[in-house]
């Protein structure tokens, strides 16, 4: 357990934009162990949550790779969405761990021995992307909402960035695609163009190429091991993690839920993702709150109105501009559509 003023500090340079590769694949284990049972405070308020990015080996380095993506946790109320990638050089090929494919087809056994085998291969490179449940309800409830297809391909661009700034030449790319792919595909060449990544972006890709079924197997046990010991940061709180699979329509999910609206205002713990219809519509039935700074967007907007308004009504006075106002018809009008009635035919 490491002391939380190391831990903020390791958790601070893993939440920025480019974190640095690891030294050697000791120091990546026992990040990644962090990583899943441990919370960072930063970004559950603000900001990327950690990517860590582990250790090169030496023909990684000296050779163009082959890299695959794919994502864990898309659907659930509760908890992370975790994103993985996987890269090793063709000529290290032998060194992989034999087995991979799409980790939902997997056993969980299996799942978890490929991963721990993952993590004693040095020739097996990865990145590890965490989106913990605040960040996607931060993004998804912000006046502008930031989707989750667009947190998706920005994690895999994030990711895609790491590697090539960490000085690793991509050959080429493997994307389980979210979304339309051949749209998918043209932004990441897009983004990409001049670094020579030749990017195969297909649905079910994570159960055709051996590089994506790796990064499936590491973002899906990495969400698996936080949820099953997933640690709050609410001062004090409590709860069973008995939540069955975390979707919504998962019984065990909804008694969780319904066990766990325990507060008033804030309603629920971290581990929801408010964004998501169930949450919202629990919190409807709970207190109201009228934000300041709403009232204060809802005043500036009347206002505008009003010198629009008086600005009009000088420009008729002074015989400029006649004002023309059309009344704003009913919402019932318009649902049922309907409209004035100006001819009248007599049978």
């Amino acid at each position: 357990w490491i002391e939380n003023d190391k831990m903020d500090s390791l958790f601070e340079k893993l939440c920025s934009s480019s974190p640095k590769a690891q030294a050697n694949r000791v120091d990546t284990r026992a990040l990644v162990e962090m990583l899943i049972s441990q919370r960072p405070s930063l970004c559950n308020v603000h900001g990327n949550g950690p990517m860590l990015l582990s250790d090169i080996s030496e023909n990684a380095k000296t050779h163009a790779v082959n890299m695959g993506i794919d994502e864990a946790g898309r659907g659930p109320v509760l908890g992370p969405m975790t994103y993985g990638a996987a890269f090793w050089a063709p000529c290290d090929e032998d060194a992989i761990p034999r087995g991979f494919h799409d980790s939902k087809a997997l056993s969980p056994e299996v799942r978890s021995k490929l991963f721990d085998k993952t993590m004693q291969t040095p020739q097996l490179g990865f990145v590890l992307r965490v989106l913990h449940a605040s960040e996607i309800s931060r993004n998804m409830l912000r006046q502008e909402p930031y989707n989750l297809n667009a947190m998706s391909h920005d994690a895999a661009i994030s990711m895609i960035r790491a590697v090539l700034d960490a000085g690793v030449k991509i050959d080429t790319c493997f994307v389980d695609t979210v979304g339309v792919a051949d749209h998918y595909r043209t932004h990441l060449e897009r983004v990409f163009g001049g670094h020579g990544i030749q990017f195969v972006v297909e649905s079910k890709a994570d159960a055709k190429y051996p590089t994506c079924s790796a990064a499936s197997v590491v973002a899906k046990v990495a969400r698996d091991r936080m949820m099953e010991t997933f640690q709050f940061t609410e001062p004090h709180y409590e709860a069973d993690l008995d939540f069955g699979s975390g979707y919504p329509s998962d019984p065990k999910c909804k008694t969780w839920l319904e066990k766990n609206l325990q507060e008033n205002v804030f309603c629920f713990p971290d581990l929801v993702r408010f964004s998501w219809g169930p949450t919202k519509k629990a919190l409807e039935q709970q207190v109201a709150c009228e934000w300041e700074g709403d009232e204060e967007e809802e005043e500036e907007k009347k206002e505008s109105q009003g010198i629009k308004r008086q600005a009009l009504q000088m420009q008729a006075f002074m015989g400029k501009t006649k004002i023309k106002q059309k009344r704003k018809r009913s919402a019932y009008f318009e649902t049922k559509g309907l409209s004035s009635v100006t001819v009248f035919h007599h049978g």
